[in-house]
């Protein structure tokens, strides 16, 4: 591999992945470009080393009602289960009153991590002491942020527990509409570099040091919860009386509450919808995943995020999560399609967006967990699936057809769907 790689032109990197793929044709690297330079080039400037495009299926849920506002969401997944299952589960709840949001909360964290092995009364009362000068070092960062409503909420220091003579300064902020990891590192920086003057400033510089300073993305302060809730009158929900439908469905919430080999994978279904959406709007779902299992396992003990109740008749069906996105900076005004989504939600504030995201992982568990204690998880999720693996076949458009009519009420598998072909055509 050549060592001044990302130095090559993008002909000239991929001629080189071709050497390395022994081949000399630009297997799955054709037409994946935009015509429009320019956007091509705004695509390339996205990563490192880019040489193609790399596309997922960009796909619409209609039907949700939340906070009594009808919504068509965005999602970007491969999985067509995913979007079929969050349009069902918006269907049913938009008849019965919809989703309600709440914010909690919208504190966003970083934190500076130092080292000091003196006695530590004595870092404390200089850091009690130089707060003000801190805070006021940052006006030219935060002066924006300010004006917007947003800004600095707290600075503390705490010690770290386990690691001896090591601490933290944790600062909170408001970014409103804003993701705001730019600005909470900036601002970290600017109070660790002058923290850093005022130690040596005193003397302390052999006993001083800031290791380093991020944001975090485990944001318990920046909450948001989605509910619903019904009647449990006498009706029916696939074959099966509603109120030993509704009681059922309680109990599979609650295994997934006290088992943790169910709760991965409960969350995991949730994290289907929310990861869909985030990406449509050009947010980081890598950073929402983490803080969501993290929030999981707050307890000491990895649980479910929904939560599900019975009571005087009503079910109740819950999830509070913290999320932490932007609907300005980023890629939401450089990626076209994240434009184009929050279009699409009417341009929603980053308040608004955290509760949209939410009702959509409540949707998601609710249509799995549905799917579980009635028909089977597998029925559903193969027969979306059964075009992808009549892809793998190459099957022609009367073949897919034919197909189709053929397992509407069979169970699809690899090897059903294999058999099927060469029973009905021969050709494989």
């Amino acid at each position: 591999m050549n060592i001044g790689f990302s130095k090559l032109t993008k002909q000239e990197k991929i001629d080189v992945i071709l050497a390395e793929l022994n081949c000399s044709e630009k297997v799955g690297l054709v037409d994946t470009e935009y015509k429009e330079e320019a956007l091509q080039k705004r695509f390339e400037n996205f990563s490192e080393n880019t040489i193609a495009n790399f596309h997922l299926p960009y796909g619409v849920a209609p039907n949700f009602l939340i906070d009594k506002k009808e919504y068509i969401l965005p999602m970007v997944t491969e999985e067509s289960s995913v979007v079929a299952a969050a349009a069902k589960a918006a269907k049913f709840w938009s008849q019965h009153g919809g989703f309600q949001t709440k914010i909690e909360s919208m504190i966003k964290i970083g934190h500076i991590y130092c080292t000091f092995d003196l006695d530590k009364k004595i870092l404390f009362k200089i850091f009690e002491n130089s707060k003000e000068i801190l805070l006021n070092k940052t006006i030219e960062i935060t002066k924006r942020m300010d004006e917007r409503g947003g800004g600095i909420e707290s600075l503390q220091l705490k010690t770290l527990p386990g690691l001896k003579n090591t601490y933290k300064i944790i600062l909170k902020v408001k970014t409103c509409d804003a993701m705001g990891a730019n600005f909470i590192n900036s601002t970290l920086e600017n109070i660790a570099e002058n923290f850093n003057e005022i130690m040596c400033d005193q003397y302390f510089e052999n006993h001083f040091e800031i290791i380093f300073s991020i944001l975090s993305n485990y944001t318990p302060e920046c909450v948001v919860s989605s509910k619903v809730s019904l009647k449990m009158d006498d009706f029916q929900i696939d074959g099966m009386n509603s109120v030993d439908f509704f009681k059922k469905f309680k109990k599979a919430i609650d295994i997934a509450k006290f088992d943790t080999d169910r709760a991965v994978t409960h969350n995991k279904g949730i994290m289907n919808g929310i990861d869909s959406l985030v990406l449509a709007t050009g947010n980081d779902f890598r950073a929402i995943e983490a803080c969501a299992h993290a929030y999981a396992a707050r307890s000491g003990r990895y649980t479910s995020l929904t939560n599900a109740e019975i009571e005087n008749d009503i079910f109740s069906f819950s999830i509070e999560l913290p999320i932490s996105i932007g609907t300005i900076g980023g890629l939401t005004k450089l990626h076209p399609l994240a434009t184009l989504s929050l279009d699409l939600l009417d341009n929603p504030s980053a308040r608004v967006l955290m509760g949209i995201i939410a009702s959509l992982g409540l949707a998601q568990n609710f249509s799995a967990v549905r799917s579980l204690i009635t028909t089977g998880i597998q029925k559903g999720h193969m027969r979306m699936h059964l075009l992808n693996i009549l892809g793998q076949f190459d099957a022609s458009e009367e073949q897919v057809k034919v197909a189709k009519d053929f397992f509407s009420d069979k169970v699809v598998s690899y090897s059903s769907v294999r058999s099927f072909l060469i029973e009905h055509s021969q050709s494989i």
